[in-house]
């Protein structure tokens, strides 16, 4: 793990297909967007304010054609347990993954008289992981692997001024989500496989993309080892976050009480949890409709993504 204060102090680990030469004046996702009258930032901004998008049409399919081959994708060649959970959690959940209580600021809370507080999940994570709250599991049952796709809300209380344009930063966004409960013993190695699993859906989408080993000063706090994993944007030159894939060792396991009986001593051990964006979906969307884009400003389909668009080929 390298040793370091902050982002600057990241180790690129290796990259990933090669940036595309285009031989014309290329456009960013917003003005590819309304260019084929599929993305419309105004009319989301008189509903809810900033930070949020109306997607329509063939953009708004591509956007869930996505999420469906992620998923369809971890079920089917990765091994995943499909789940569907709440999208409303109280404060002990998140006091299990670590969100509560350093990132409340960062939280949407709904206040409920005479009844506990609610808060929207910034992540799938929070859900997902506390499955196993409080359980002790056999070992038998490890590992468990689920993935879900669901919407994260977050307030961003951080980033103001921060990718304003756009759909890189929005205070609701979509996002398939990978989570693993593992023996202790094996949770480095399956860090590793967790990685290769986000990066396959890049790898498939024939996206161009690097991955960095996050420094000490960098990673979040209940993190052991954290992988980050940067796309092609071609129209910032240079790679963004896209996944974030994390070992928490035994951190979350203990406030959550998640333990499983160790086979040779009989006795209850904690687990380690495990986990990574399988992808972020809003910004798979938009380097899929940067890297993907025509001189005309019509956007091809990828590949894997036609048989979820209905024989659509090409936007715009």
């Amino acid at each position: 793990m390298p040793i370091g204060e902050d982002e600057d102090g990241n180790v690129e680990v290796r990259r990933w297909g090669t940036p595309k030469a285009f031989d014309f004046e290329i456009k960013d996702h917003v003005a590819l967007g309304e260019l084929t009258g599929g993305l419309d930032f105004e009319t989301a901004a008189k509903m809810s304010g900033a930070r949020f998008a109306l997607l329509r049409g063939p953009i708004a399919r591509m956007h869930r054609a996505l999420a469906q081959f992620m998923i369809n994708l971890h079920t089917g060649e990765h091994g995943y347990e499909e789940a569907y959970t709440p999208y409303l959690v109280q404060a002990p959940a998140l006091m299990g993954t670590s969100q509560l209580p350093k990132f409340e600021e960062d939280l949407f809370k709904i206040s409920r008289d005479g009844e506990a507080d609610l808060y929207l999940i910034p992540t799938a994570e929070v859900s997902l992981t506390n499955i196993v709250a409080g359980e002790i599991l056999d070992a038998k049952q490890l590992p468990i692997k689920f993935v879900a796709h669901s919407p994260c809300f977050r307030s961003e209380a951080g980033a103001s001024g921060r990718d304003t344009r756009g759909m890189i930063r929005q205070h609701q966004f979509d996002k398939v989500e990978m989570v693993q409960v593992v023996e202790p013993s094996t949770s480095m190695e399956a860090l590793e496989g967790l990685t290769a699993n986000a990066e396959r859906v890049l790898q498939l989408l024939e996206l161009p993309y690097r991955v960095l080993a996050l420094c000490t000063g960098d990673m979040g706090f209940s993190a052991v080892k954290t992988y980050d994993l940067e796309v092609w944007v071609p129209s910032q030159d240079k790679y963004r976050e896209i996944s974030s894939c994390s070992n928490c060792g035994d951190f979350q396991a203990r406030r959550m009480q998640a333990r499983f009986r160790n086979p040779e001593t009989g006795k209850p051990e904690l687990v380690h949890t495990l986990n990574g964006s399988g992808l972020a979906v809003g910004r798979t969307l938009v380097a899929v409709l940067e890297n993907y884009q025509q001189a005309d400003g019509s956007i091809r389909v990828p590949e894997v993504l036609k048989p979820y668009m209905a024989g659509v080929e090409v936007i715009g």
